[in-house]
C-alpha cells in the first residue's frame, strides 16, 4: 500500500493552477495524432472538480455552434501542459450542473471585481 501511495505522489504535478467553479479557463491539451503531436486550446467555464490526489479532474464547459461541449480533463495529467484563467467567477454552488438547461445571457456566472 505504501508503494501505491509513493508511486502517486511521486506523478502528482509541482504547480497546479489555482482555479474553482465558475471560473473560465484555458485548457491546453496536448494531442497526439499518429507520430504528430500539437497542443490543442478548449475555453469555457468549470462547472465541476472531482475527487482528489493523483485522480482530481475538472469538467469544463462552453457552448460551440449553439451546442453545450463539456470535457473532464484529469489535473495531473501529462497531457494537460497547462490552465490559464482567463476570468473569475462568482458562485454560490459546488457544482454548476444548472448551466447545462441555460442558454445565452441566463448561462452566464457573474465576474468576480
Amino acid at each position: 500500500m505504501e508503494k501505491i501511495t509513493a508511486f502517486a505522489n511521486e506523478q502528482l504535478k509541482a504547480d497546479v493552477p489555482s482555479f474553482s467553479i465558475g471560473d473560465t479557463v484555458t485548457v491546453h491539451n496536448r494531442i497526439k495524432e499518429g507520430d504528430k503531436e500539437r497542443i490543442q486550446l478548449f475555453e469555457g467555464t468549470v462547472i465541476a472538480r472531482h475527487g482528489g490526489g493523483i485522480s482530481e479532474t475538472f469538467t469544463v464547459r462552453h457552448i460551440s455552434y449553439g451546442c453545450g461541449v463539456e470535457k473532464t480533463f484529469p489535473i495531473h495529467s501529462p497531457n494537460v501542459v497547462k490552465v490559464v484563467v482567463t476570468r473569475r467567477g462568482v458562485v454560490r454552488r459546488a457544482k454548476l450542473y444548472y448551466l447545462r438547461d441555460r442558454v445565452g445571457k441566463s448561462a452566464k456566472v457573474k465576474e468576480k471585481i
